[in-house]
């Protein structure tokens, strides 16, 4: 064969190996799908330092404060998993009363545990209470020596074809069958303690947090003369209620006696 031929052939393997370095190039990471599948983002560290550690003394001066919901008593089987008291949670990053919920539920569980992986987000720029600034439990991980919290974020904050929400998570047949009979509601956030309380939307007025970012509300948490401290911080304290109830009031030092008075009133 002429060398005319081979190095036409050679062309074309050059050609065809450019086109395929191309095509990979163009495909998106794994990094990039899992980002634009929800609209949150990794958490500050110095946000999740002060929303886990807000001190014993602000909640206990701020009791109820503003939380004008709380958890309510239902008559179901016991929820457990790994032998110790589930908290479930069925929420979603657009919705403006789980962003309101998901600042307390946080301020209460670290009490018990520790979070990692702790994303922030916003709620819907087009619903009420429009770009609430909240976390998200999508991707997170929570260790407890007195209790298991299972959070399932249901939709983002990303707008579909459809007019909703583009889907984040998927509930399994247990927690579907939960939602179903215990969230008569159907709305978010609900949140189910032990099978023994439930709370849906927020306990407490969501215009609180209207135009604070995360660095001002988790910066304000440990000030109990603001509002944002005595909406979120009170509302942590009727679920820590619930929680200590829960757990025969254990940890001693978290389910002290301002909480054990909130728990009269469960």
């Amino acid at each position: 064969m002429s060398l005319r031929f081979w190095a036409i052939v050679i062309l074309i393997i050059a050609a065809a190996g450019a086109a395929l370095t191309l095509s990979s190039s163009n495909k998106p990471s794994k990094a990039t799908l899992a980002a634009e599948r929800t609209g949150a983002s990794a958490a500050p560290p110095s946000v999740v330092s002060d929303v886990t550690s807000v001190p014993t003394s602000t909640l206990d001066s701020i009791g109820q404060g503003l939380a004008n919901v709380y958890p309510k008593p239902i008559s179901a089987p016991a929820l457990t998993e790994e032998g110790k008291p589930e908290v479930f949670y069925q929420g979603a990053e657009y919705c403006p009363y789980c962003a309101t919920e998901r600042w307390a539920m946080a301020v209460s569980l670290a009490r018990f545990g520790t979070f990692t992986n702790l994303k922030v987000t916003h709620s819907s720029t087009s619903d009420v209470y429009p770009n609430t600034q909240t976390l998200s439990f999508y991707g997170s991980t929570y260790k407890s020596s007195y209790i298991t919290f299972t959070p399932v974020e249901i939709y983002t904050n990303i707008a579909s074809e459809s007019g909703g929400y583009t889907t984040l998570q998927t509930l399994n047949n247990a927690q579907q069958n939960l939602v179903d009979k215990y969230n008569t509601s159907g709305g978010i956030p609900f949140v189910d303690l032990g099978g023994k309380y439930v709370l849906v939307s927020a306990s407490y007025n969501p215009q609180t947090l209207t135009g604070s970012s995360w660095q001002k509300i988790a910066s304000s948490l440990a000030n109990p003369r603001t509002l944002i401290a005595q909406g979120v911080d009170g509302a942590a304290n009727t679920i820590t209620a619930a929680i200590c109830k829960l757990t025969n009031n254990q940890p001693g030092n978290v389910c002290d006696p301002v909480i054990q008075s909130l728990e009269a009133r469960l």
